[in-house]
């Protein structure tokens, strides 16, 4: 349990590390509002930022103050259990604002898209946002303590060469679905200045879509894009993007939602190139149908699924460096591996696979493939697991099969074979019902290279 100790205790320090902050700069407003004259105190509640287009020619959007929501900065974010050294969880990687999947307009500023004026936010509130228009970004640019909501509700933007909304700034950002809704970027995005916005959705900082409506994706390059975390809890998505669908640095949290998926590259990718502890993705439910080119879901680190429904079609279904299942229900089509465990992270000290729960079919294209493959351990504890393919299991640390079922091409085993080094695995292997390392020296000696 070590691994998932460390990784609650990398989560705690990122978010502890931002408390520091956002105290220090409160300490420095309210210095600055001490030595106001009491004739400045008197402030107009709106305030107003300015949207432009092209041309320069401007449109005035008011912005409203913060929601007061989530004041005590992440309070209820993260809330991991360091004394039992428990995984990821809903109820501790998710706000009660993420969860929430209809937003309050009584206060919201409304705004009608116009092609070719884009709009930018400044300050926070909730913004219902309504339209279809070409050529138009929502640029929030707000300050680095503000919550800003856009609910999209039966929106259509498409732009030739840049975000349809683009997170420049922000505490956090939420974008809310209502009615059906549709971003499409039609040709090669144009950076903006050193920054590669690369996403039909792209963001800087935290965040979260939700909702109870629809959002269709299109894109030259990624559908949705975050360089910070990424929370998806409500909506349904239909993402086709000539790279990667979801893409994010730090997390992708997934608490539910509906997702069909065609990406050139992974349907999710979370990676950070600065901090391989990061970028882990959680699943805790939601129903997915993915065909993509690479990998289905993809994380330097961690891969955690709770539950969810998964219909995968890829080189890779499952990556990571720490993959641990505990539910769900999968059918996994893979062109290499169906789940595999490759040392990405060093965070972890061994590669590892672990299934506690659930229900996997993973079916593996002829050749050089592996069903579940691992450069590290095996564990299972639970669920079902049937693969069906030359080589159906394949490790180079130690296996235990400690519960639930497996079955290899059709037939139920008591321990779990190991290809490595061989022809196709047999019904031998590393470790039978209670652990132990059985092994079969015909698996392990024979004729198929180990891949890398």
């Amino acid at each position: 349990m070590k691994d998932f100790k460390d990784m609650n205790e990398i989560i705690k320090a990122e978010n502890d590390k931002k408390k520091i902050i956002r105290i220090y700069i409160a300490a420095l407003l309210a210095v600055q509002l001490l030595a106001m004259p009491l004739t400045g105190c008197a402030m107009a509640a709106d305030s107003t930022s300015t949207a432009t287009d092209a041309s320069g020619t401007s449109a005035s959007v008011v912005a409203m103050a913060d929601d007061g929501e989530e004041t005590n900065a992440e309070t209820s974010v993260v809330k991991t259990s360091q004394s039992s050294g428990d995984s990821l969880s809903l109820d501790n990687i998710f706000t009660e604002r993420d969860l929430q999947q209809t937003a309050d307009l009584s206060e919201a500023k409304e705004i009608a898209l116009t092609s070719g004026k884009n709009v930018t936010i400044s300050k926070a509130g909730v913004y219902h946002v309504t339209g279809s228009a070409e050529n138009v970004t929502i640029i929030v640019d707000a300050g680095d303590e503000d919550k800003v909501q856009i609910v999209l509700d039966g929106v259509s933007i498409t732009n030739s060469d840049v975000p349809c909304i683009y997170v420049k700034n922000a505490d956090k950002v939420f974008v809310t679905l209502t009615g059906s809704n549709s971003l499409s970027v039609t040709g090669k995005f144009t950076a903006d200045g050193d920054t590669n916005t690369d996403g039909v959705i792209f963001s800087k900082d935290d965040l979260t879509l939700n909702g109870t409506g629809s959002l269709t994706v299109n894109s030259t390059d990624n559908g949705i894009v975050g360089k910070d975390d990424l929370k998806i809890t409500g909506g349904a998505y239909s993402i086709t993007a000539s790279s990667k669908a979801i893409e994010a640095n730090d997390s992708i949290r997934i608490a539910d939602g509906s997702f069909t998926v065609k990406a050139g590259t992974d349907g999710l990718h979370a990676e950070n190139e600065d901090d391989d502890s990061l970028g882990y993705i959680y699943i805790g439910g939601g129903t997915f149908s993915m065909n993509v080119g690479d990998d289905g879901i993809h994380a330097v680190s961690l891969v955690q699924i709770d539950g969810g429904r998964f219909t995968i079609s890829a080189a890779e279904c499952v990556e990571g460096t720490y993959i641990r299942i505990n539910g769900g229900t999968f059918d996994l089509s893979g062109r290499d591996d169906g789940i595999n465990a490759a040392k990405k992270s060093g965070a972890y000290a061994t590669p590892t696979v672990e299934i506690n729960g659930g229900t996997l079919n993973i079916t593996m294209s002829a050749g050089d493939t592996d069903g579940i493959d691992s450069n590290g351990d095996i564990i299972v504890n639970g669920g079902t697991i049937s693969v069906t393919g030359n080589s159906t299991f394949d490790y180079d640390g130690a296996a235990q099969f400690n519960g639930g079922t497996i079955y290899c091409n059709g037939q139920q085993v008591t321990s779990i074979p190991n290809q490595m080094m061989g022809g196709r695995g047999g019904m031998g292997g590393n470790g039978g019902m209670n652990g132990g390392n059985g092994g079969n020296m015909g698996d392990r000696m024979g004729g198929r290279g180990r891949r890398g």
